[in-house]
């Protein structure tokens, strides 16, 4: 059984952020990224898949600069068996993500798609839905454990009123939450062994894939500072500044 897992090259999630000065996007110049987090989270649970002799298999991909290769290298310094990097310059929206994503999915023919439910640097939570529908295929977001059969996989998801199981026909999509399991580190060995594993490059145009943005962004802003807040003497004078707010 071979798994696909798409990770993605983000600024690292203990950066502060720096919007430019003219407003037109965050500072990215010599500010660290790494492999966004929810991706970490699905890189873990493939290889836990095939640690207990249920996957064969574990390939990366990744869609974005040259530099994504780091990525793919955290990935396969962990565990993972292969790496595709899909060369792209630029801002890559989740269609294109999820179209490019098919393409590959219709080349390696895997058996599961684990990816993060969301990448922190856009929030957009679309990747593994879109690419559910391109495919025709079953999806369980949001994943909190993970049980995989001979032809199925159960899934179970957080929703509002508690859990969610749901079973799904192999092949599928299952994004992955925060509390499905704790990622492993790499060890120094295994860092170097990853270099010596393959990474196939490809393009986007190679794929017959259109990556072009169909949304612009007018403005980026810093978040407004939270204003400095006030003691109540008791709870009626509690209530009346509630009231004064609109809350009550």
């Amino acid at each position: 059984m071979k798994v696909l897992v798409p990770v993605k090259r983000v600024v690292d999630y203990n950066v502060k952020i720096r919007v430019k000065p003219d407003g037109t996007g965050v500072d990215l110049a010599n500010v660290k990224q790494s492999i966004n987090p929810f991706d970490e989270i699905a890189v873990e649970e493939a290889l836990r898949l095939k640690e207990a002799g249920k996957v064969t298999e574990v390939i990366v991909v990744s869609i974005g600069p040259a530099q994504a290769t780091e990525t793919l290298r955290s990935g396969l310094a962990v565990g993972a068996d292969r790496g595709i990097l899909v060369k792209a310059e630029g801002r890559v929206e989740p269609l294109a993500v999820a179209k490019v994503l098919a393409k590959i999915v219709e080349q390696e023919k895997p058996d599961l798609v684990i990816l993060g439910k969301q990448a922190i640097d856009d929030d957009s939570n679309q990747t593994g839905q879109i690419l559910a529908a391109l495919l025709g295929w079953g999806q369980g977001t949001f994943a909190s454990k993970v049980e995989l059969g001979a032809d199925s996989v159960d899934v179970t998801r957080e929703v509002d009123g508690g859990l969610q199981t749901v079973s799904l026909k192999l092949p599928a999509i299952i994004t992955t939450d925060l509390r499905l399991n704790e990622p492993r580190y790499a060890s120094l060995p295994n860092i170097m062994k990853a270099k010596k594993k393959p990474i196939a490059e490809t393009t986007p145009e190679e794929l017959g894939v259109d990556v072009a943005p169909r949304l612009k962004v007018l403005n980026t802003t810093e978040p407004a500072k939270r204003q400095a807040g006030v003691k109540v003497a008791d709870a009626a004078e509690l209530v009346s500044k509630l009231k004064e707010a609109g809350v009550l």
